[in-house]
């Protein structure tokens, strides 16, 4: 017995970014009326979570690079980390302009992002005695520039 699979009936079923275009022209025309408002109102949460989602995984990224490059005694790989810090900073700030309001976002997830940066960068340099606790200033200025290590 085989079984058929129904296709897709929908154009956001079918093509994600066709639907994208088809929606920004309807909006741009006023043609509310056929628009397809279940779906737009959709993706437009996931944009959302996605946002914090990403300045949340930047922040952990940026902390884990900051743990190491103050902790470990590896002078060969500073470069390296002070580039990651650099290159996380500048997405971080990118994301800032663009959207303000996602500030807060860093100030609500960072005692979380330090918890997983700190867990990654224990597992990772078992015989450094990492902090538990942040011994740096936290708020947004000075995480994205002050190099904690000189």
């Amino acid at each position: 017995m085989t079984q058929t699979i129904a296709p897709k009936t929908t154009l956001y079923d079918r093509d994600l970014n066709l639907w994208l275009g088809d929606a920004i022209a309807k909006l741009k025309a006023g043609d509310f009326h056929n628009l397809d408002v279940e779906n737009l109102i959709e993706e437009l949460e996931g944009l959302a979570g996605r946002d914090r989602r990403e300045v949340s995984n930047r922040l952990k990224r940026l902390i884990e690079h900051i743990l190491k490059r103050c902790y470990v005694d590896m002078p060969e790989c500073y470069r390296g980390w002070e580039v990651t810090i650099i290159n996380q900073r500048d997405e971080l700030e990118d994301i800032f302009i663009q959207s303000p309001s996602l500030k807060q976002v860093f100030s609500q997830s960072f005692d979380d992002a330090f918890k997983k940066a700190l867990r990654l960068v224990k597992t990772e340099y078992r015989e450094v005695a990492f902090p538990d606790t942040w011994q740096f200033g936290r708020d947004i200025d000075t995480m994205l520039n002050v190099d904690f290590w000189e």
